[in-house]
């Protein structure tokens, strides 16, 4: 670091006989503390520099750092595996554009994702898969060994803007739950819940496709639906009118609990692993989390510049992922409020008197993957990217995406599924790789303790800070 510095001072002062460091990556990102656009590098080569490179900054004091453009660095794009389109007759009313929402049933069985204005469609994604119904490598279509389900088609009878698959069973694998007192025989019958645009919620049964249980409390749009992921049959929904149900499904679909708290509309919500706590987001800059054992709230988060529409919890429940039209993802501990990561869209991060100004690159979905290692975005610039928890600077992968509107994990973790706004389904090909055993330990261990305590346990510190994903 002190030949940079050495470097700048006789940059500076008109001295240009000083060779300019090394410029490869690590010693790129090494320099952050004295200079890190990407216009000073360039400018700042030998013979070309006869004064400071960069009004914007004085190398001598403290210098705020702005992740560098990730043009900058050289990346593999994301490869697309598969493709779904709406179909149907485009003069039908019934057939609309935009997908608001998509998901994965939790046994990889179905695909759900709506088209327009009133249809569901579910895909027998599992079969599509195992069956190789996807073109091999050299572009031949291979006949599936076996016969495949057909697609089935559900009208909710007016606009679809949620959808969600709830199971009895545990989304833990290997877990063993009672379902002797179910209402439903779950161990043959898949729920799809549907958020509709009165603020009504239909929930059907998938293998039949009959209407199992029509729920109705809510005054505005269902904006989201999410199962718990305990198995429980808890569904919580997130509406515009500024509140959030949960609803028991295993008791003909009664209302539990009404959450309230925002000041605005509520766009998204998640449940943790263990379902013991709740997340919302929506207008005003508004993060919450509720203690789902008594349903108060535990806490509010604060640190985005403008709405936040989008929430996910990693796999283990020890981070929280956010994501607002500020341009900006955040990764929370849950438990301490603590920001832990910031993955920015705009290089350099927008002004604070910019951050609601920005609409070409408003973020407008997240998921967390499930290896616990990777987060999947999408953004107004025409992009969906893949970020490493480990790296807040450039993403993983990318790869060009119009109109993207929403996009989840397939449970096995190979793939991202984005929605866009001409009914399209477009599924991409994750970053995937063995995890140490460390990181897997990791993810054991914070699926059991929280952060508060993890910090009573007698490790050292750096240990716990890797614990904590601080480190």
């Amino acid at each position: 670091m002190e030949i940079y510095y050495e470097y700048i001072r006789n940059c500076v002062a008109g001295n240009a006989d000083m060779d300019m460091p090394c410029t490869c990556e690590e010693c790129y990102r090494n320099s952050r503390n004295v200079c890190s656009c990407i216009d000073c590098l360039m400018k700042s080569r030998k013979y070309s520099c006869q004064q400071s490179p960069c009004e914007n900054h004085d190398f001598i004091g403290d210098i705020e750092y702005f992740p560098p453009h990730e043009d900058y660095y050289t990346q593999a794009d994301a490869e697309i595996l598969y493709q779904l389109k709406p179909g149907g007759n485009p003069n039908d009313q019934k057939a609309g554009a935009e997908t608001w929402c998509s998901a994965f049933a939790p046994d990889n069985s179905y695909f759900a994702w709506s088209c327009g204005h009133r249809l569901v469609r579910l895909v027998p994604w599992k079969h599509k898969i195992n069956n190789n119904e996807i073109e091999d490598d050299e572009g031949r279509q291979r006949e599936p060994p076996l016969p495949v389900p057909k697609e089935k088609v559900i009208d909710c009878g007016e606009y679809v803007w949620a959808v969600a698959f709830g199971s009895s069973v545990s989304s833990k694998c290997h877990r063993t739950v009672n379902v002797s007192f179910h209402r439903f025989n779950f161990g043959k019958d898949l729920i799809l819940a549907t958020g509709l645009q009165s603020g009504r919620i239909k929930t059907w049964d998938v293998s039949t496709g009959g209407i199992l249980l029509y729920l109705i409390d809510h005054k505005e749009v269902i904006r989201d639906l999410q199962f718990a992921p305990d198995g429980s049959m808890f569904l919580a929904s997130a509406s515009r009118d500024k509140t959030l149900k949960v609803w028991d499904l295993n008791d003909d679909g009664n209302m539990k609990k009404t959450l309230k708290g925002h000041n605005g509309w509520v766009y998204s919500c998640s449940w943790s692993p263990d379902a013991k706590i709740l997340a919302s987001v929506g207008q005003n800059k508004t993060v919450i989390l509720w203690d789902m054992s008594d349903y108060s709230m535990m806490r509010k988060l604060t640190g985005h510049q403008n709405d936040v529409v989008a929430c996910d919890f990693s796999p283990d429940g020890a981070l929280l992922a956010t994501g607002s039209y500020d341009t900006r993802v955040i990764l929370w501990d849950p438990y301490t409020g603590q920001k832990i990561r910031t993955f920015g869209h705009m290089h350099p991060a927008p002004s604070f008197l910019m951050m609601g100004g920005a609409n070409d690159y408003w973020l407008r979905a997240l998921s967390f993957s499930h290896d616990g290692c990777h987060v999947g975005t999408l953004c107004d610039d025409k992009y969906v990217r893949f970020w490493s928890i480990y790296n807040e600077e450039v993403p993983v992968k990318k790869a060009q995406l119009v109109n993207a509107l929403c996009c989840n994990y397939s449970p096995d973790g190979c793939c991202l599924a984005t929605g866009t706004r001409d009914g399209n389904v477009v599924f991409y090909m994750a970053p995937m790789r063995v995890q140490k055993l460390q990181h897997l330990c990791r993810l054991s261990v914070r699926r059991v303790l929280p952060s508060t305590k993890v910090d009573a346990l007698p490790i050292p510190q750096k240990l716990m800070g890797y614990l904590k994903y601080e480190n």
